[in-house]
């Protein structure tokens, strides 16, 4: 579904990314893992078309992303979860949904939307609360399902159990897995290894912005070097 090859980028003169390469199958989880400053959200900004310089390739069902802007991407079916979550604060939690379909406007949305509160009830309760009372998790929850209300094949999610608390992460990563069950891909981007790789099939370890290791969950969470480096083990 997903095939970069050769990808280097940044924002200035030196490459935050080098040479990446880095599949995804339809239907599948992946994880990016990696420390801070390893390049992770760049590559996420890379796919979404929001990396100023990007050489390579980034192919998706066949199209060259490259050849689209960031707004188009969303419509060829990938949709992202940034780091930060980046909810409207002043809008209810329901018009952050409606924000999310922003492409299918003249379609009907109420079986998506109540979708979305079968996955995160708790936002059933909040649907007419401004999204910037909610608590941090709640607002993970938010921005999880405004990205699914595009209806993306893609779903990128860049740190998503960022600053929750552990019941919390676990909430979002069972809603990964219930997402992919649909058939949705996911791109995981995570700094949290032990509990990544507990929701994901393979996995790709970003160094200095280079593919270090890569295999299936089993295989890194069983190497030496990430149980000494990520795992504390």
């Amino acid at each position: 579904m997903l095939s970069i090859r050769n990808l280097t980028g940044g924002y200035g003169s030196r490459p935050v990314l080098t040479d990446v390469s880095i599949d995804v199958q339809a239907g599948e989880t992946v994880a990016i893992l990696g420390a801070n400053t390893a390049g992770k959200t760049s590559l996420i900004r890379a796919i979404c078309g929001q990396l100023p310089r990007v050489s390579g390739e980034i192919v998706f069902r066949g199209t060259n992303l490259r050849s689209l802007p960031a707004h188009r991407r969303v419509s060829a079916g990938v949709a992202c979860v940034p780091e930060g979550r980046h909810v409207f604060a002043e809008m209810s939690v329901y018009d952050n949904l409606l924000l999310g379909a922003y492409r299918r406007r003249h379609e009907r949305l109420d079986d998506d939307i109540d979708a979305c509160f079968t996955l995160f009830p708790r936002l059933a309760e909040r649907r007419t609360q401004l999204a910037g009372s909610l608590s941090g998790g709640e607002q993970q929850m938010v921005a999880f399902c405004r990205a699914l209300m595009a209806k993306p094949q893609l779903l990128l999610l860049d740190e998503p159990s960022h600053g929750l608390a552990p019941m919390m992460v676990d909430e979002v990563h069972g809603a990964i897995a219930k997402v992919n069950e649909q058939g949705i891909a996911v791109l995981l981007i995570e700094q949290n290894v032990a509990s990544a790789l507990r929701v994901v099939g393979r996995a790709y370890v970003l160094e200095s912005g280079r593919i270090a290791l890569q295999g299936t969950a089993g295989e890194l969470e069983s190497n030496d070097d990430i149980r000494r480096t990520y795992l504390g083990i």
